[in-house]
């Protein structure tokens, strides 16, 4: 039998819950989704959009309101034990028991998904080996750095040899260089042993590493695609011109611009988006030249992540707030929406 192509596919997922006065919290809204096999997905999006509620869901650790999911080919709701046996699982926060080993932590948890002691033992040494801490194995854990304590549990996540990790927020609260060395580990498991990788984040440079990535706001998946298909998506370049005389220097821009285009102005120069920007510098370096206006730097640089997370929410996303998302109908009157910390 035929492997399945998507590791992951959903179809108006949706996980709700009662709220006061007869209201409905939506965590998950109508969610559409397919991960193939073998791919690095990334969920981004801010605390409160659903991350984590959707792992929850996918991971079959809590059951959907409405719709389906399969995982690995398994349907979450009538084979929840079988889904549970083909993932693996790193949660945002530890779950680590500090006063054992390293080796203990891994070792139990090994019996815990039901391995012979023969094969958990195999197994502990192999992982520990893969995430390059043979070294450590006796040591509390405790006494590990954040790095090392973020690949102990990207280890324990390997141990009964899942097919789909899941790993929610899994470099928060590392430094640079532990947070790479995650990323490191994370690529050999990918490329070795073919694992699909289903990763929540809201680091904008994590999510470039990503085969594909969905933006989640609010339980909905706004866009998805890769990281070059998103951003060429928007297509307006950021053009910034530092001149000697910012304000006179807005209006003459204005001025040269198609309609339409906004331009803004500030501490940091003249700024606007149009596409194909770079070749829009020596138009406006010409016109502002006409107008006894010196330009003292100029750039055009390409969207970004950031950017396309805004054109899709109308915020940033390092930007805390309510946006001016409106909702689909609720399904009963009086139903409001509101957002779950994820």
């Amino acid at each position: 039998m035929q492997p399945p192509v998507h590791a992951i596919s959903t179809r108006g997922l949706l996980k709700s819950y009662p709220g006061p006065g007869g209201t409905t919290t939506y965590a998950v809204h109508g969610l559409d989704l397919d991960v193939r096999r073998g791919e690095t997905y990334a969920f981004l999006g801010p605390n409160g959009a659903g991350k984590s509620t959707t792992i929850a869901l996918l991971c079959a650790l809590a059951r959907p309101t409405a719709g389906q999911a399969t995982v690995a080919g398994i349907d979450v709701v009538a084979q929840p034990n079988r889904v549970r046996g083909k993932v693996g699982l790193l949660f945002q926060h530890s779950a680590l028991d500090p006063d054992l080993t390293a080796q203990q932590n891994l070792y139990i948890h090994a019996r815990l998904y039901g391995l012979s002691r023969r094969h958990a033992r195999l197994r502990t040494g192999e992982t520990l080996e893969k995430v390059g801490l043979s070294d450590r194995r006796r040591a509390l854990v405790r006494t590990l750095s954040g790095g090392m304590r973020r690949r102990l549990e990207l280890a324990r996540g390997l141990l009964h040899a899942p097919e789909i990790l899941f790993l929610d927020e899994p470099t928060t609260g590392l430094d640079p260089h532990a947070r790479a060395q995650v990323w490191d580990y994370l690529r050999v498991v990918r490329d070795q042993h073919g694992s699909t990788l289903f990763i929540t984040t809201h680091y904008l440079e994590e999510a470039e590493n990503c085969d594909r990535l969905g933006i989640i706001d609010h339980g909905r998946l706004v866009a998805q695609g890769t990281a070059t298909e998103l951003k060429a998506g928007i297509g307006d370049d950021q053009v910034t011109l530092r001149t000697s005389d910012d304000a006179a220097a807005r209006h003459v821009v204005g001025r040269a611009m198609p309609p339409g285009v906004a331009v803004t102005g500030g501490g940091e120069g003249v700024s606007l988006r149009i596409p194909g920007g770079s070749t829009w510098i020596p138009r406006l370096c010409a016109a502002l030249a006409a107008h006894d206006i010196a330009v003292h730097a100029a750039s055009a640089t390409p969207p970004t992540l950031d950017d396309v997370f805004f054109h899709h929410t109308g915020r940033s996303i390092h930007t805390p707030g309510t946006h001016p998302w409106t909702p689909a109908a609720p399904p009963h009157p009086g139903a409001a929406v509101t957002e779950e910390h994820s």
